[in-house]
């Protein structure tokens, strides 16, 4: 009898696969700061399923919102028509905790899903079809969304995309004139996570909102990366002053599970009901167990003090890390820091020499000379101390 497959070798053979290299390694449970392989090999999480897991892995209030929401009811109608607790607690503590003007969400199921209702609201209340994004940000897979992304790498195979969007240069006050009356909407991250952690500067995003005014263009900010504490406020348009007309979120708004929104004015949000009725729909947006563990979530982040910590705990780590010879700058918008490394490819290299010391890691979309460091909002200052020595060991071996 041929013997069954394991785990990895179906993984290889069954899963579609989107890179030649996968990291490849196989987790069975993870708990607070920490992944554990099925041999008992821990490692320090330092990626957050990429800014997803901010209160950290298997926080018991979340375990227990899905819980008990999987045994009161699981998907019950398209999203919209029935009126389902979660939905609503969530949208009241999130447009609560949002600029007044931000006061209506209607939720997907992913970041991309997001801006690509951001993309067709904006087009709809401007009636206008022209559109603005920077080079080298990243707003998703999906064909609007992948319009908007600033990196030709990721697009040329998939052309012909959205007709009329401009890339501008982030920070480059002098490209805002480019933005007129005929642009419906401007989509920018504050923080450009994908480059490598490029902050905005000299005012940068206050120019933008004011131009936008100017020309009655919407501004729209994807706070997919920044949301939910990761800069060192809830979101980081609080941190910089700059409040958009719409907002787009996902990763760690469901708390570990698969949840987006797109956050606006109730008057803004009304366009869907008309001309045509019924024009944003989604099947599984909102779904009430993402819904219940992301209140829970959201709920546990504004209780608890990390969020006024991480700007402590990011320059614990800046301080430690910057001393290596290796490391030639780091840049950070708190807990989401580009180590930079200064040689092209030695980010893949150094995420592998992390897994081998007992990290998790990864490295930019965009910038192949510095590897991410982000790890969940709750990481203590034993467990930093950790990090910061696994990551000093790999630095050492990095050839």
């Amino acid at each position: 009898m041929k013997n069954k497959a394991t785990i990895r070798e179906q993984f290889y053979a069954r899963l579609g696969q989107t890179s030649p290299s996968p990291l490849g390694i196989e987790i069975r449970k993870a708990e607070g700061v920490f992944l554990l392989s099925p041999e008992g090999k821990r490692y320090v999480d330092l990626v957050s399923g990429v800014s997803v897991s901010n209160v950290g892995h298997a926080r018991k209030e979340v375990i227990h919102a899905i819980e008990d929401q999987a045994r009161d009811h699981l998907h019950l109608m398209v999203y919209g028509e029935v009126i389902q607790k979660p939905q609503v607690l969530l949208a009241s503590l999130l447009t609560q905790n949002l600029p007044e003007s931000l006061d209506s969400v209607y939720f997907v199921n992913s970041g991309s899903e997001a801006n690509e209702a951001a993309l067709k609201l904006a087009k709809r209340i401007t009636g206008r079809s022209r559109m603005v994004c920077f080079r080298d940000a990243y707003h998703g897979s999906t064909h609007g969304a992948l319009s908007m992304m600033g990196n030709e790498t990721f697009r040329r195979s998939f052309r012909p995309l959205l007709p009329g969007v401009t890339a501008l240069r982030f920070n480059c006050a002098e490209d805002l004139d480019k933005i007129d009356n005929r642009t419906a909407c401007v989509i920018v991250e504050p923080v450009q996570a994908e480059a490598g952690v490029r902050l905005p500067e000299n005012g940068f995003l206050q120019l933008l909102k004011e131009r936008c005014n100017d020309t009655g263009t919407l501004l729209i900010f994807d706070e997919i990366q920044t949301g939910f504490g990761r800069t060192g406020s809830l979101f980081a348009m609080q941190k910089y002053g700059v409040t958009p007309h719409m907002v787009t979120l996902a990763k760690a708004l469901g708390g570990g599970m698969p949840l987006g929104a797109l956050v606006c004015s109730r008057e803004y949000m009304k366009a869907w009901q008309s001309d045509p009725v019924l024009g944003h729909i989604t099947t599984f947006g909102g779904h009430p167990v993402c819904c219940a563990a992301g209140f829970a979530a959201l709920n546990v982040l504004l209780k608890e003090g990390w969020i006024g910590q991480v700007e402590e705990k990011s320059a614990f780590l800046r301080k430690e890390l910057i001393q290596h010879p290796r490391v030639r700058e780091i840049r950070d918008a708190g807990l989401l820091l580009a180590v930079e490394l200064g040689e092209a490819g030695k980010a893949e290299e150094m995420v592998r020499l992390l897994l081998e010391e007992g990290a998790m890691a990864d490295w930019f979309l965009y910038c192949d000379t510095a590897f991410r460091i982000s790890p969940p909002l709750c990481i203590n200052r034993e467990e930093l101390k950790l990090t910061v020595q696994i990551v000093k060991r790999a630095l050492d071996r990095l050839k």
